[in-house]
């Protein structure tokens, strides 16, 4: 804690030290016999003389060591306020620069002689002008320090950042107001900033390119297994346009044998049951006078051939379309077809079906019953069998009918593949 020193004191302090003095010169004068004894008078006076003296010389040495140390003093702080590595000014409440140091001349690019009693403002770029003069009527308004930063313009006209600390000085003996300001020169911590920021955008720019680029490639994928799908539906498409052009064209083919077989057979059989039924009545017609049991044989013989007609005609017409089917129902009609095909094979068949299958629609039991006489027929042509099985189940969204058999197999797949078979195969 600094004490103000007692004046008085020092006083009274120089004068015991003055006093000492004084008598430590009489022992040695006397000592060694310089001239006779004074009188009372007079030595009282000589030794008040010599005492104020010796306090002269001792303020004047206290004066001395008081300055050699104030001039280093100066000296050090004049060396940290030169070479300081910021600038240091001191301004008036109109902004005129009072003092400055040797950084903040060579900041402002202008010597420090010619910087006194310049306006500081004229250094601040015209943008930043009316927050700096806000800043310092802050600093003379606010006690404390207050900082702000402002683009200052060089005497070359070149720009530079400078972060600006003041705050207000001590007031004077007169009335003029001043502040201290330190400037320090920020453009590279900025520009660093700048840079940072730019680093930052661009390492988020990179995420997100990053961050694309793996989202165009899984579109890229996406769009490339939608490729390889898409050829592989054209790829099915065409075969199946080509299945159909087959199916087609073996369906025209199957009923041009269709009718060729109906036709041949109507030929080789109804023909030639009507022409014997024709040969038979012209006998009639040239033999008037037959015998009657003659007669009745001949009779009896043309209503064979009219019956084998007649059954003939009916088998072609079940074959097209069965009566059953419409008037009866798919069940009664499957077992008819069942006996007849066992009458006419001699293969046994076991036909069951759910109960709800007359509640179809007249279109899919027609199907059925298709499948059915087709499955036949060809057990009958190809399979070798002794035995069949068609069961008819319903299925939650369909109704699959099974025909199984103990007769032949073959490869289904090597079948599906024949794209060019002969026949209509399972694609039928």
């Amino acid at each position: 804690m600094h004490h103000t020193p007692d004046p008085s004191g020092e006083a009274a302090s120089l004068r015991r030290h003055a006093a000492a003095r004084v008598r430590a010169r009489r022992r040695t004068t006397r000592s060694k016999g310089r001239g006779p004894k004074p009188a009372v008078d007079a030595g009282r006076a000589l030794h008040e003389l010599e005492v104020h003296q010796i306090e002269l010389e001792m303020q004047n040495a206290e004066l001395q060591n008081a300055r050699d140390r104030m001039e280093a003093l100066l000296d050090k702080y004049t060396d940290l306020y030169d070479f300081a590595p910021i600038g240091y000014f001191s301004l008036d409440d109109q902004g005129r620069i009072l003092a400055v140091n040797l950084p903040g001349a060579a900041m402002l690019g202008v010597e420090r002689s010619r910087l006194l009693n310049r306006r500081f403002p004229s250094f601040v770029a015209p943008p930043n002008r009316p927050a700096f003069r806000a800043f310092i009527e802050r600093v003379f308004a606010e006690p404390g320090k207050h900082v702000c930063e402002a683009n200052l313009v060089k005497e070359s006209g070149a720009t530079f950042c400078a972060d600006l600390h003041a705050a207000p000085a001590a007031p004077p003996d007169g009335p003029q107001r001043s502040c201290r300001l330190a400037a320090s020169d920020i453009t590279a911590l900025k520009r660093a900033e700048e840079a940072q920021r730019r680093t930052a955008e661009l390492a988020a720019a990179n995420r997100e390119l990053r961050q694309e680029i793996v989202r165009r490639r899984a579109v890229e994928n996406a769009l490339k297994d939608s490729e390889r799908h898409q050829r592989k539906l054209l790829e099915k498409s065409r075969r199946m346009q080509e299945q159909l052009r087959h199916l087609s064209h073996r369906t025209l083919q199957a009923q041009e044998e269709e009718r060729k077989r109906i036709s041949r057979e109507l030929h080789d059989d109804i023909t030639q049951t009507l022409v014997g039924i024709n040969v038979q009545l012209e006998n009639l017609a040239r033999d008037p006078a037959v015998d009657p049991a003659k007669l009745a044989r001949k009779i009896a013989r043309t209503q064979r051939l009219v019956a084998k007609a007649v059954h003939t005609v009916l088998q072609f017409a079940r074959e097209l379309r069965p009566a059953l089917l419409d008037d009866l129902g798919l069940i009664a009609t499957v077992h008819s077809l069942v006996k007849d095909f066992t009458a006419r094979t001699g293969i046994r068949v076991r036909f069951t079906a759910f109960a709800g299958v007359e509640r179809l629609s007249i279109d899919r039991r027609t199907v059925l019953y298709r499948v059915a006489q087709s499955a036949l027929a060809n057990v009958a042509r190809h399979a070798h069998a002794s035995r069949v099985i068609i069961g008819i189940r319903k299925l939650p969204n369909a109704v699959c009918m099974d025909v199984t058999d103990n007769g032949a197999s073959f490869d289904v797949q090597r079948v599906l593949r024949a794209a060019m078979n002969r026949r209509l195969g399972l694609l039928g």
